[in-house]
């Protein structure tokens, strides 16, 4: 059974930064694909963040590049989203997800998401 549960979510600031991890179980190939997904109220589900071997570079949604970075641990099956320089329109939840079907945002698994939060 595939689980991916995300912790770090919170409250920051405009400018300040957070730290989303998320644990993955039940997959062992450490090339399958893992990203981060956000969705806001009345807003559609974006992608903004992508990594796998086979993608070369990570994919970053234009919205967040320069100050997103995604990376993973594949000795521990983690991922994880740094986000700096947060603004209030980041403010949405954040779902690890992993089995890249197609970018940016068609996932075969999800987790339950976490809520960001940044005030002006």
């Amino acid at each position: 059974q595939v689980q991916l549960v995300e912790s770090g979510g919170g409250s920051v600031q405009a400018g300040g930064s957070l730290r989303l991890s998320c644990s993955i179980s039940g997959i062992t190939n450490n090339s399958n694909s893992r990203g981060g997904v956000r969705q806001s109220q009345g807003k559609e589900r974006e992608g903004v963040a992508a990594i796998y071997v086979g993608l070369g570079t990570p994919y970053y949604a234009d919205s967040v590049k320069g100050r997103f970075t995604i990376s993973r641990n594949n000795a521990e099956n983690k991922l994880y989203l740094q986000m700096n320089s947060l603004k209030p329109e980041d403010t949405a939840t954040y779902f690890c997800a992993a089995h890249l079907r197609r970018l940016p945002a068609d996932f075969r698994y999800w987790g339950q998401g976490t809520q960001v939060t940044v005030s002006s």
